[in-house]
């Protein structure tokens, strides 16, 4: 991934050399020929990068010219640094009391100097082992397609399952069979084959939640401990189980699953080293026809768990029509799944055959080929598919290479953070996007916002069948993601070559926290640029003072994530020591405890670009010198019960494009940000708003909202909210009439806001309604002279006093396509069962009426028993974040 890391510092100089510090410019020149040099280079690195594989006197040269972009961006770093100390003394006495850092313009001239000259000579000696190739790769016309797209790109949905029908009716057949004890079934087969998704069938299909009371799904993988499973198992029951001994959480699993019929899935077993299965089926209540389902790679795996050879079942790959039938799906999603292009079948029924029917290797294939439109690049893919890893290798690998060497080296950096997180750790989106962000790995281009660029890099990811899909939003918006573990296995091989990420911390460049961190993988590795939470969900980082300490020896740290950590030191003390780490463009401090203020050392950190508190509910003020960061993109206070408002001046962070849990001061509160001060916000894209009081909005603030051009989503939750002179004012707070999203929460008012209305909000295209008072809609809602609205999702969630027609929704709504409904008993019939109580999803074109579990696009490890009857966290999130702040509490206690 040599080409990424020139990519990003490519970026991050020409970005530098535009603003023109002092003592940037004093060394312009020099960074000149840099820039020069490695702008020629670029055309033909990706090759190199290929062939560093196969030659190991070229896989030194490149590690070498990886190390020297480095160190120049190490400098370029510190020549920033430099200016602005300077710029605390430009007066000219000062400047004659505290004369220029003559030592360190002499040593960086020095080492600009050399870094020139090695990389200059590792130019040379790159294009004469790839030789006439060069010539080549300079005029390939498939090199714009490593370029960031100007527009965002469409976000294909890949969730599609071919030939997998016959398998998964063999195992639900089984299952109803199932009489006495616990019934064992065992699915194996080579990685890629398909066996977690059929399992993943079962277990989501409607008869089989029907026919079992409760339903597990583990993943075991290969670092599983037995207490952590026992624990997985208890938190798919609701249980925290925080402090309990291994006897204690069996005691527990036998009290939940007593008399009921159940259903547990062991993913991806690969060992039962310690005889772990035994003791754990031993506590499992042997009647009522339970079932355990268990996919492995292994057969001797599944007799070990007494799995009859009767039960064990091994998918066959797909046949040719299912293979080109899947592909077509992904590889011509953007034409509806047909190919319309002729020539392009012949050669793409040839790439198939090559994948030997495996379904990962197809989708893997097939994303990467949706990037590439010309007959001359998939004739190029054809005939070097297997150059890689050999003609005889038939397992999915050498399809997940060929997908990693084809990414533009933009997406390389973030593919490979995912290296950093355990095997099966569900990620949420959130995260990687401020990650890629803080540490310069999304390309920014014609002022288009960061956030944006962000989450079409991710979406690139997702098209091209390299992360899957966890959890969506009723809207079809990614929340969560994870990898397949067989992608795991490149990922870590790849970052291991480049330094990106190894398990011992040596020489990387980035590292996870968890609470089995040793400090000696910190301690003997400064060069770090980035370290995060890794946990998984429901899990929490106990961290350790040790560890905690030698986070501020990280010179040249820019990300910073301590997301769900409690530590062994004071906080504040910590937060005091990572003042000192002014290269820092990304902290997260959500769900860490007990934060309750941020100290004066923070004001050091004048690079950062987002910052991440949210859920804190100690957090009672945040500091005035917060309005000073100016290259502020994101600031995120939501679900802060103590934070009474933001400090005065938020309105100067003009650069601001996400604003989450804003809360406006009061009339009296003299120190607070007013309402008045987002019309300063022109760049903002996503806003929450959070009103309780009615003279947050003051009568000249009411237009606050309606001319922020660029905003998108706009979230207004009037949780806790007090009098009924609020509903007043909020019914002159017009949004925009750009707005492309609007969530309205806890919404105080018996009638909807008049602007509510297709005519004020006429691009609007999601509408998510959820608790409050709301009895009726004002009449402006249903459209006035023919006017419709061109919303394509509404959901409508806990509005007990709630009155409306199914029948009129349709008229006054012809373009929506997927419609969410729960706890309204009041709506008239609207195609949903059960829309009083558990609800569902009716979608546009389907015929069946469903319940929301079915509707959850959730990968089952990560079901939630939210209550008795109901098990998907889609619909009660907000029982979730109450549950795991309420599991960090508990934690917090028992450190």
């Amino acid at each position: 991934m040599v080409d990424a890391v020139v990519t990003v510092f490519l970026e991050r100089l020409l970005n530098t050399l535009v603003e023109e510090g002092r003592v940037v410019n004093e060394f312009r020149d020099q960074f000149e020929k840099l820039q020069d040099e490695l702008q020629l280079m670029q055309c033909f690195l990706k090759d190199a990068d290929k062939q560093k594989r196969k030659n190991q006197t070229l896989h030194g040269i490149m590690t070498k010219l990886r190390e020297l972009i480095y160190e120049s961006e190490d400098i370029l770093a510190d020549c920033q640094l430099q200016s602005r100390e300077d710029n605390q003394f430009s007066n000219g006495c000062l400047a004659c009391i505290y004369p220029p850092n003559l030592h360190f313009q002499y040593q960086t001239g020095r080492r600009l100097g050399k870094i020139n000259e090695k990389i200059t000579g590792i130019k040379q000696s790159i294009m004469s082992y790839l030789g006439p190739s060069i010539t080549n790769d300079m005029g390939r016309i498939d090199a714009c397609n490593d370029q960031m797209p100007r527009w965002s790109s469409p976000v294909y949905d890949h969730t599609q399952v071919v030939g997998l029908e016959d398998d998964t009716k063999k195992i639900k057949d089984w299952l109803y069979n199932a009489d006495v004890g616990i019934l064992k079934i065992g699915i194996v087969g080579m990685g890629g084959l398909g066996k977690t998704t059929i399992a993943q069938m079962v277990f989501n299909d409607r008869e089989i939640e029907d026919r079992f009371e409760r339903r597990m799904w583990i993943s075991v993988s290969q670092s599983f401990d037995e207490e952590q499973i026992m624990r997985s198992m208890l938190r798919t029951l609701g249980d925290a189980s925080v402090g309990d001994d291994r006897g204690e959480l069996l005691r527990k699993i036998n009290l939940y699953l007593l008399g009921k019929r159940y259903l547990i899935v062991m993913d991806d077993v690969w060992s039962l080293a310690g005889n772990w299965w035994s003791r754990i089926s031993e506590g499992l209540p042997k009647d009522n026809g339970s079932s355990v389902i268990i996919t492995t790679r292994f057969v001797e795996v599944l007799r070990k768990m007494e799995v009859s050879e009767a039960r064990m079942h091994q998918p066959n790959i797909l046949n040719d029509n299912n293979s080109w039938l899947l592909f077509s799906k992904i590889a011509f999603a953007a034409s509806g799944g047909e190919c319309t292009k002729p020539e392009l079948e012949k050669i793409g029924k040839e790439i198939v055959q090559k994948c030997n029917g495996l379904p990962l290797a197809i989708k893997a294939i097939g994303g990467m080929l949706l990037y590439k439109s010309h007959y001359h690049e998939w004739k190029r893919i054809a005939d070097n598919f297997r150059d890689e890893l050999g003609e005889n290798d038939d397992t999915v690998m050498p399809s997940l290479q060929l997908s990693y060497d084809e990414l533009p080296p933009y997406l390389k950096s973030c593919f490979l953070s995912f290296s950093l997180y355990p095997e099966d750790c569900v990620v949420t989106k959130e995260q990687l996007v401020h990650w890629w962000i803080g540490e310069g790995f999304v390309p920014l281009r014609s002022g288009r916002p960061s956030t944006e660029a962000g989450e079409d890099c991710f979406s690139g990811l997702t098209n091209r069948c390299l992360v899957e899909v966890v959890e969506k939003t009723y809207n079809g918006t990614i929340h969560t993601c994870k990898i397949h573990d067989m992608v795991r296995e490149l990922v870590i091989k790849m970052a291991e070559n480049d330094a990106f990420f190894k398990d011992n911390g040596r020489g990387c460049r980035h590292f996870g926290i968890d609470t089995k961190m040793d400090p000696k993988q910190l301690a003997a590795n400064h060069k770090l640029r980035a370290l995060l939470s890794t946990t998984k969900t429901g899990e929490v980082n106990k961290i350790s003072s040790s560890i905690a300490n030698k986070f501020s020896e990280c010179k040249y740290l820019r990300v910073l994530d301590l997301c769900k950590s409690i530590f062994e030191m004071s906080l504040t003390s910590l937060l005091s020591h990572i003042g000192f780490l002014q290269h820092l463009t990304y902290l997260s401090l959500s769900n860490t405890h007990p934060l309750t203020q941020l100290p004066p050392s923070l004001e050091n950190l004048k690079n950062l670009e987002i910052l991440n508190v949210s859920y804190s509910q100690n957090l009672k003020v945040l500091p005035p010198y917060l309005t000073k960061f100016k290259k502020l993109r994101v600031l995120d206070v939501s679900h802060c019960g103590s934070l009474e408002y933001l400090p005065k001046g938020l309105g100067r962070l003009s650069n601001l494009e996400v604003l989450l849990g804003f809360r406006p001061a009061r009339a009296s509160q003299l120190e607070g940000c007013r309402i008045a001060e987002l019309r300063n916000l022109s760049r903002l894209r996503k806003l929450g708003l959070h009103l309780v009081w009615d003279d947050e909005i003051g009568d000249s603030e009411v237009s606050a909202l309606v001319n922020l051009q660029q905003l998108q989503f706009l979230t207004i939750s009037c949780f806790d909210s007090h009098g009924s002179g609020l509903v007043d004012k909020l019914d002159k707070l017009y949004p925009p009439p750009e707005l492309h999203e609007l969530c309205l929460q806890f919404y105080p008012g018996k009638l909807s806001p008049a602007w509510l209305n297709p005519i004020s909000l006429h691009m609007l295209r999601y509408l998510w309604i959820s608790s409050g008072n709301l009895a009726m809609m004002h009449a402006a809602f249903f459209g006035e002279n023919n006017s419709g609205w061109k919303i394509e999702g509404l959901m409508l969630e806990t509005l007990s006093d709630l009155e409306m027609e199914w029948q009129m929704v349709q008229q006054v709504m012809p373009s929506l396509k997927i419609l969410n409904a729960s706890w309204c008993p009041n709506l008239v019939s609207f195609p949903i069962e059960d829309v009083g109580f558990r609800g569902g999803v009716w979608t546009k074109g389907e015929h069946r009426r469903f319940s929301v579990i079915d509707s959850c696009n959730r990968l089952p490890d990560c079901i939630y028993f939210c209550c008795r009857d109901c098990r998907c966290l889609l619909c009660h999130s907000r029982f979730i974040d109450w549950a795991e702040e309420i599991f960090l509490v508990l934690a917090l206690s028992s450190f």
